[in-house]
């Protein structure tokens, strides 16, 4: 399996529908490294412009993977060690170009229903089992900025639950979208 993930914080949207980058919030790093590594991920792509959020991003990793946290709980360290923190979604696509030899399919998630692109949860997993890689993106703050949407080859069909209450936190719907796609349903 050729599966990366990219956690986004630029270009992203605010609830005003402005273009911004989000701060990085550390939780999600743990939270999402642990998912990552849980489902077999090659690398976890932490993705920011902005220097001071790429030194928190980088300061959190390198605690758990050379610092005390590394000695204090190896599991920790696992985890983390799949994150990459990279200015750009260019960049990270550049980056699985280079190891994997091809440029990878781009697969967007968003909790709203889409109409093109959209694909399901059994076509993704389908894909992602295939011999490419396949990186698939998340959203930080409220969401893909309609251009990285664009430029995916598809989009993810949306985590629906009860009721019309959708605002799930990413690490949350990282999981959730992890599971459905790579888990082990035996």
């Amino acid at each position: 399996m050729r599966l990366y993930i990219g956690l986004v914080h630029y270009p992203v949207y605010n609830k005003n529908h402005e273009i911004i980058a989000s701060a990085i919030t550390p939780v999600d790093l743990h939270d999402i490294a642990r998912s990552a590594k849980t489902y077999g991920v090659k690398k976890f792509f932490v993705i920011t412009p902005l220097d001071d959020q790429q030194g928190l991003a980088e300061q959190v990793r390198r605690h758990w993977t050379e610092g005390y946290g590394a000695r204090y709980n190896r599991h920790r360290k696992e985890a983390i060690e799949l994150v990459s923190v990279v200015p750009s979604l260019k960049g990270a696509i550049e980056e699985i170009t280079e190891i994997e030899g091809k440029h990878p399919l781009v697969i967007a998630t968003d909790a709203s229903k889409h109409r093109d692109r959209v694909i399901s949860y059994e076509s993704a997993r389908v894909l992602i089992l295939e011999e490419r890689g396949v990186i698939l993106l998340f959203g930080t703050a409220w969401g893909l900025d309609k251009a990285v949407m664009k430029g995916a080859d598809y989009i993810l069909a949306p985590i629906l639950g009860k009721g019309g209450y959708n605002h799930l936190s990413v690490r949350t719907a990282a999981a959730i979208i992890l599971d459905r796609l790579v888990g082990d349903f035996a």
